[in-house]
This record gives structure tokens, sequence and C-alpha cells, in this order.
């Protein structure tokens, strides 16, 4: 299977860095998601109608800017649907599923740190399919992410609610979300960034046809300042996020991606902070330092 991948040769310090940008853009993208979400949640939009919006809603704003700019994308070998079915259904939908799931059942803090089990199991699979060194820097720097994202999310709080199910569907979407890219990487090797991340979108776009509340979303909609929401998160925090990823998942190794994606968190509680007017606690400083200096070392 390994066969297919012809790894990139090592890029120069100017394009690792402008990897490394690309991927905490898409970081810092993903956080603010909660901007809209309470937004959307708040005009009647369940987990699940969003869920819809934010694929088909960025399928569609992926097609017509495509037109318009590279039709190039829109080409690929039938014998590679599997590594976009990989990105787009079993990665990106599976991992919303249970992820929303897990958050219906459990408390925030517990799903949201289960899922940031991620960039651990990217490590061991990238170390398993392309013997990516698993080095002291790398290992050193997921344990101050982690432990940064436990702060962050408040699990030493003690306010948490946890039952078997939960954990399972939590680690279920820290498995799915790792695996966007483990396939990501399969489909960089045959096609530029943009044609993956378009083609992630007609299968998870599809497979959110299966989510659609039709009545549910006439309501939400007819209300003033909707669309305009949705537009944000179809733009900022779905389909941008997908690119600036996948452009440094070209340069990055797989595992060092994911470790730098971990700056996601860190970025929805300070618009927490600032936005919401939520709490700001000494541990959650704390933890925010810990995945900066995480991120830092992977420099």
């Amino acid at each position: 299977m390994t066969d297919d991948i012809h790894r990139p040769e090592a890029p120069e310090k100017e394009t690792r860095v402008g990897a490394s940008a690309c991927i905490l853009t898409a970081a810092a993208l993903w956080g603010a998601i909660g901007l809209w979400n309470r937004s959307l949640m708040a005009v009647g939009l369940s987990p699940y109608s969003i869920v819809a919006v934010r694929n088909l809603g960025g399928l569609t704003a992926l097609t017509v800017f495509f037109i318009l700019t590279d039709r190039s994308v829109f080409l690929i070998r039938p014998r590679h649907l599997k590594y976009f079915f990989g990105t787009g259904i079993v990665s990106v939908l599976l991992f919303t599923i249970c992820y929303f799931s897990c958050q219906e059942i459990c408390s925030l803090a517990v799903a949201s740190i289960l899922l940031y089990t991620a960039p651990a199991i990217v490590v061991l699979l990238s170390a398993l399919l392309w013997k990516e060194p698993v080095t002291k820097k790398k290992l050193t720097a997921l344990a101050l992410t982690l432990i940064g994202c436990a702060c962050v999310t408040g699990v030493f709080s003690g306010n948490l609610t946890v039952t078997g199910r939960g954990v399972l569907l939590g680690l279920g979407a820290g498995f799915f979300y790792a695996l966007y890219s483990i396939f990501g990487r399969y489909a960089l090797a045959h096609y530029p960034p943009m044609t993956v991340v378009y083609w992630t979108f007609v299968f998870c776009g599809a497979g959110s046809l299966f989510f659609l509340r039709p009545t549910e979303l006439a309501a939400a909609f007819s209300a003033p300042g909707t669309w305009g929401i949705a537009a944000c998160l179809v733009v900022f925090s779905t389909a941008l996020p997908y690119i600036f990823y996948t452009r440094g998942l070209a340069r990055v190794e797989s595992g060092k991606a994911s470790i730098m994606a971990s700056l996601e968190p860190v970025v929805a509680s300070i618009i927490g902070v600032a936005v919401f007017g939520e709490p700001m606690s000494a541990l959650t400083l704390a933890g925010i330092a810990c995945v900066l200096a995480g991120v830092y070392i992977l420099r």
C-alpha cells in the first residue's frame, strides 16, 4: 500500500515555514467555528443540520469557485476515488457524527479532549505506514499539546460527565479526525491540494444529504441574518481551513501537522473569552502556554 506514496523531498526552510503557517491558519479558522455555530443554534438549527449546512455549503462554494478559476480539479482517475471516500466520508463526516453524539451524552470537556487524541493516532499511523520518525521533539510536543488541550477544555476542573458509550464515541471522533491526515497523504501523492479538498467535499457533501431536515432549515433561514452567518461558517470555518490544512499537509509530516492543528482549542478558548465573556482561569492560561510551546517546538 505504501508503494503508492511518493514522499516529497525535504522542503527548504522557507517552504516549511509557509506550510506551518498554513496549518496554523487552518487551526485558527477551525477554532472560530463557535462564533457561527452558536448563532445558528440560536435560530433553531440542530448540530446535524449544521453539519449539512457546512458540508453542502462548502461543496457549493468550492464548485462555483473552481468553475471560475481552475476546472482541472474536477478531473480525477476513478481508481483514486477510494482516497476521497476516505477523506470525505470516513474522516470528515464520521468524525462529525461521533463528535456531536459524544457531546450529547458527555460533557463538552470530555468530548474535546477525546477528540484531541487525534495527533497521537496520526503520529502512530504515520510511523507504521510511512516510517515517519517518532522523535523526542515530536513526543515532547505531543505531550505538551495534549496536556494543554486538557487544561483549556477544563478536564481538570472536575465538572465532567462520562459514560462508556460516550468515551467510545469520543475516541471514534479522534480516530476519524486523524484519518484526514492519513487519507489526505495518499491523495496528495497523486493530486494537488485543491483537488484533494474539492473531492473531499464531493463525498462529505453527498453524505450530508442524509442529515437534511428541510422544515428545520426553512424555519431557521427565514430569520434575519441567518444566510450571512451560514456563509461565514462555510467560507471561514469550513472551506478555507481545509484548503490551508491540505496545502500544509503536502509539505509537512502528517504527525507534525496534526500536532500543530491542536492550536484550534486555544483559539476557541480565546474567542470564548473575548466574544462570549467566558471566564479565563489560570489553568486555561497554562493550557494555552503548553499548546503554544508544543507548536513552537515543531516550528
